[in-house]
């Protein structure tokens, strides 16, 4: 594990090794410089979690030094130290970014107090940084088709009001990214997103889960503020259905103070009238992916990306034939059959650039033997990791996120397969 790298920044000798030693005991990775000019340098060169910066400095003080580094970009936290500080200065060091100041002659326990606080902040936000840009991917719609572009724009119509919308298409079509994106552009965006998978619910455990009992809460109070998503809404018992149209009637005072969003096939008349009605203010037409056939070279490069970085490994790339054949294939589960094919060409196939051969049959690939598949990973205990993560994610994905029916498609004890997806990191 990399150490976290600090930067002392002091014309001080004795200031310097006393900084540097206490550090290095403490396990961080340590450089010093006697200027700002020097510490620019080395900041500049990249790498450096946090900045111990001495106000003054020959040269030029570090007021300008830490003003420098702002104007650069460099985002490595900055603690200034000073033997002569003033109110106004701390003031004015604060005020420029840095994250706080600690005068001379300094206490060592102080220093390290104050530089453990710099870096967690650090971390939280890159941390948050992560997060908000994997919302981000996770509810952007991709294509440039023209049917993708309609899509976006009913999209951004219904994220400037508080009116449901229903979501209709086929299975792995987009549905749920659609509702996703609808809440995050939504005026909403800072609570809660919560979906139902409907289909995997007995009416039991469908009234349960959304109205509450024995103990558990509701999943419409959880959704307070925020937007409740019924993925396939018309899976739910018709009892249900009707008793959700009249709890969501606006005319109603008690009215949850929920978005409510939902999807259904392609025909919504499956719904029970009175909820088709309130779900029907907007209606956005998810299309297939085979009427847009144009947008799944778009899609595969993003989808390799996103796997890559999940589990860690290089990305491949997707010779000219192969995405050729995956442009002509009808694509029957839709974006998630594609997601699945690519996350199995990432993890199973052997070599950096992927070609027709590495395909499944049904696209046109050869036949592949467990021996194709050797010398792929480092270690076999690399190699079965691989495929676990692999299997599990696709039953997950497959029982709509249940534990439950995932274990028993994988013919494991639940609280099994809960133990291995802590392990494995999934989530």
């Amino acid at each position: 594990m990399a150490h976290e790298r600090i930067l002392v920044v002091d014309d001080e000798p004795g200031v310097r090794g006393a900084l540097e030693g206490i550090l290095r005991d403490e396990g961080f990775d340590v450089v010093t410089a006697t200027t700002g000019e020097e510490g620019l340098k080395e900041l500049l060169a990249g790498g450096f979690d946090a900045v111990l910066l001495d106000v003054w400095l020959p040269g030029g003080d570090g007021i300008e030094t830490l003003m420098e580094l702002r104007d650069r970009g460099i985002d490595a936290e900055v603690v200034m130290i000073s033997g002569h500080g003033t109110i106004e200065t701390a003031v004015r060091a604060t005020k420029l970014g840095a994250f706080d100041f600690v005068e001379k002659p300094l206490s060592l326990e102080r220093i390290l107090l104050v530089l453990r606080n710099a870096l967690r902040q650090r971390r939280l936000e890159r941390r948050n940084r992560q997060l908000l840009e994997q919302l981000g991917r996770d509810t952007e719609v991709l294509g440039s088709s023209a049917a993708i572009e309609t899509v976006r724009t009913r999209i951004t119509a219904a994220a400037g009001t508080d009116a449901p919308v229903l979501l209709c298409g086929e299975m792995g079509s987009g549905r749920e990214t659609a509702a996703r994106r609808i809440h995050a552009s939504s005026p909403r965006s800072g609570e809660a997103f919560v979906g139902v998978p409907c289909a995997a619910l007995d009416i039991l455990a469908a009234e349960g889960a959304l109205f509450g009992g024995s103990g558990r809460p509701a999943l419409i109070a959880l959704a307070q503020r925020g937007s409740l998503f019924l993925d396939e809404a018309d899976r739910l018992e018709a009892s249900l259905q009707s008793r959700l149209a009249a709890l969501f009637d606006r005319r109603r005072q008690d009215a949850p103070d929920v978005r409510l969003l939902a999807s259904t096939g392609p025909d919504p008349s499956v719904l029970v009238p009175s909820l088709r009605r309130r779900l029907e203010v907007m209606r956005i037409d998810i299309p297939p992916l085979r009427d847009r056939r144009e947008d799944v070279p778009v899609l595969a490069h993003r989808f390799m990306q996103d796997l890559s970085r999940e589990y860690g490994r290089p990305e491949k790339v997707l010779d000219r034939d192969t995405l050729q054949a995956l442009t002509s294939y009808s694509w029957p589960g839709n974006v998630r059959e594609l997601r699945d094919l690519v996350e199995g060409l990432l993890v199973l196939s052997p070599g950096e650039v992927l070609s027709v051969r590495d395909l499944p049959e049904r696209l046109g690939g050869a036949r592949r033997s467990a021996g194709d598949l050797y010398g792929e990973f480092a270690s076999l205990a690399e190699g079965l990791e691989a495929f676990e993560r692999y299997h599990i994610r696709r039953a997950l994905a497959e029982e709509g996120g249940s534990h439950e029916a995932a274990a028993g498609r994988l013919a494991l004890e639940p609280d099994v397969l809960t133990r291995r997806i802590r392990k494995l990191g999934l989530g």
